[in-house]
Formats: C-alpha cells, structure tokens, sequence
C-alpha cells in the first residue's frame, strides 16, 4: 500500500476539471466536476449542523435512496445555505445543467457548495461554469488538481492525497480532494471531500467503510469550534478495478479500510494545519487512556482549546493550560498520574509528571514548538485506548479573515 502523485483523477474512469464561473470571485477557478465513466455506488456523511444547505439536503436524499451516482458538481463562494425554497431549486437546476451536459441522469448528479451563508448562487453564471466544465474534462492528474483548486475558498493550498494497493490480483487506487480552512469543528465530516475508486464493492459496506472511518479522520479535526451547515463527504466506488465485489467484512474490506484511512487522515491533517490564519499543525495524541470514547473526549477538548492554541501559536510551553483543558473535558481522571509531553521532528520534551511540571527547558521547549508541525502527546495511565486529534494554533490572522468574510 502506497501514496502516490494524483487525486480525484487517479483511479480507472474518473476524470475532473476546474473552470471559472465567476459565481462570486473574478479571476479565479470557482466550480468543480468530477464525474466517473461508468455509474459508480456511492456513500456520504453529512453535517449534523440542524442547518443544511440545499445540497445536503439533495446528496443526502440521493445517498440514502439511490445505488449508485455519476458526478459530482461543486462550486466554492456561495453556500446556498438559507436560501429557502428558491436555493433547492437552484441547486436542482445546477444538478440538471450537469445531467443534461453529460447526458446522465438527474439523481446521478451530486451538488457541493461552499461560502457564504445567504446568498443565492446565480444560475446563470453555474450554466457558463458548466458549459465550462463538461468539455474540459480529463483523467489528467492536472485536472484532478484543478478540481482541488476550483473549491478552495479561504483555503492557501490545494489538497488531495491518493493511494494504490493490490487486492485479488488487481491494483486499487483510491484518489480524494477536499477543501475546508475555516468553519472546521469535530462533527462529521466538517469540510467538502470526495474520493473516488476503482474498487468493486457493494452500497452497503462502501456506507459501512465510510461511517467506521470518518470517526478517526474527519471527525478528528477542529480549527474554530464552527460545525458549518455544508459539510458534505462523498465516495464514488465505479468498479473498474475489477476485483471480487467487497460484500461483507474480511481482508478485503479491511485493506480498502486501510487505504481509505490514509487517504482521508492525510487530507484532514492538510486541512487543520491550512487553518485560518494558522502557522503550524497542533496534533495531540491520548495515550493510555480509559475507553476509546475518552481518549476521543481528551484529545479533542485539548485542540479545541483557545487558550492551549494560543499558548502554541507563541511557541510557549504553557502546559497547564493542557492539562486544564483535559481536566473540563468531562473525563474522570487522577491527574497525578498524567504525563505530557512535547514533541516535534523527532525530539520528544516531557513537561509534566505525576501531578507537577518537570525539570525541562524552557529554551528546548520554544524550540520544539517553533516547529510547522507540532504534537502533544498524554499518557493517561488508565488503560490501553488511543486517540489522536487535529488542530491548528490561532493567530492574530484568524480574526482578519472572518472580520471582513462576507463584506
């Protein structure tokens, strides 16, 4: 199993592009389709927020009441997000420019929209977008990054990940992109995400797959607390891989699971360490503890933290900061049996031990937090659970660009 070079594009059948729209930007790629060749089945995860958008209320209708879906049309400036009954049918209407371009079927098309909550999206840029869109479509690893770029909204850098491995005697590819910078909070899969793949495998376990894995990925990462009202994770599995269909657990089903995890926790890491205003990665890592449903608890209250995250972003070793964020977390433990530690690029720096700091360097300590990519890690003493959390420190940026977002 490895990661290779590519994204929404990778696997046999898909191909992607970018265009601009000019739905609410001006010189830049705003719209995206991925669309695979043949139907594909097809999965998601939705927003908990009781405030959904126009379309997760379609996604979520073609998910759980269709078997397989064909592409996937996404556009960023403009959520359509309490737009009423006038924002689902400009949502259907996008999705029929699409149907109608690719000569599919309208419940085969799937909608994402990211931005400002609000405003209603202009159908007659979406037609110049999809008009845009349909002809430039390829397999090209170019355009699945074009596809990455097109849904970025307060994002700096694209993302995507995609990874091969051999099942049956044929090679899978899994590919993915998604966006999301601000507006990021634990609870479901709080960004936009698709991921497509070659592998033959039935609704039922593809639902299962992405369920198990969201919990350890997407559910993992938080930049401000903000559940937002669009956050929507589909996969597409066309079965041009030709393997055995995957229809119930076992080997197979766990290397899919496998490769599905590295595809998704690298894109939700990218995410969190692209948060707004962030200038470095905050992991924290639960050891030790209890239950697996604590090891979660801990290890999020920990990067949810304002104060913790600040102390990060100043490359301070405040660590009693962390050890008070476990302590409201909800989560009953001696903290006189807690250790925590610090650690970056291999140099690990113990801060805390049964119950008081230790003897560390303050100078070692700046050092190892000065880093891009930081981890604290918590050793519970309590049991044998793991946990590990995403997060980002927050800055003086993060205010700038939510001060002025929508004017």
């Amino acid at each position: 199993m490895k990661i290779i070079e590519g994204g929404v594009t990778s696997a046999k059948g898909f191909m992607a592009a970018g265009a601009e729209a000019g739905i609410k930007y001006s010189n830049r790629m705003d719209m995206a389709l991925v669309y695979s060749k043949v139907k594909a089945v097809v999965a998601g995860t939705f927003t908990t927020n009781v405030v959904k958008a126009a379309p997760v209320l379609w996604d979520k209708a073609i998910v759980e009441n269709e078997e397989y879906a064909q592409a996937v049309v996404l556009n960023s400036g403009i959520a359509n997000a309490c737009t009423s009954e006038a924002g689902k049918k400009i949502n259907e209407k996008m999705a029929q420019e699409v149907a109608s371009a690719l000569q599919i079927s309208l419940k085969s098309v799937l909608t994402a929209s990211t931005g400002v909550i609000g405003m209603q999206i202009p159908m007659d840029k979406v037609k110049i977008g999809v008009q845009k869109l349909v002809p430039a479509l390829s397999d090209s690893i170019e355009n699945g990054t074009m596809a990455a770029q097109a849904i970025m909204t307060t994002d700096t850098i694209k993302k995507e990940c995609a990874v091969q491995f051999e099942l049956d005697g044929k090679m899978i590819t899994l590919g993915g992109m998604s966006k999301g910078s601000g507006m990021i909070h634990p609870n479901m899969a709080t960004m936009l995400g698709v991921v497509t793949t070659d592998l033959k495998i039935s609704k039922k376990m593809l639902q299962k797959a992405i369920r198990m894995d969201v919990k350890d990925s997407f559910n993992m990462i938080s930049v401000d607390r903000d559940t937002s009202t669009n956050d929507t994770f589909l996969i597409l599995a066309n079965g041009l891989a030709d393997n055995d269909e995957i229809t119930q657990e076992g080997e197979a089903f766990d290397l899919f699971c496998q490769a599905l995890s590295m595809v998704t926790k690298t894109l939700a890491k990218t995410m969190a360490k692209d948060g707004e205003g962030a200038t470095k990665l905050f992991e924290t890592t639960v050891i030790h503890a209890k239950t697996k449903e604590e090891a979660v608890i801990l290890a999020k209250s920990v990067i949810t933290s304002n104060l913790v995250k600040t102390a990060v972003y100043g490359n301070d070793a405040n660590w009693g900061r962390i050890i008070c964020a476990l302590g409201y977390s909800g989560v009953l433990f001696d903290p006189e049996k807690v250790d925590l530690f610090i650690e970056s690029n291999g140099v690990k720096l113990k801060l805390f031990e049964n119950g008081m700091a230790t003897d560390y360097s303050e100078s070692e300590a700046t050092k190892i937090l000065s880093q891009e990519e930081v981890t604290a890690l918590v050793d519970m003493k309590m049991g044998d659970k793991t946990a590990t959390a995403w997060g980002c420190d927050l800055t003086y940026d993060y205010v700038k660009i939510n001060g002025d977002y929508r004017s």
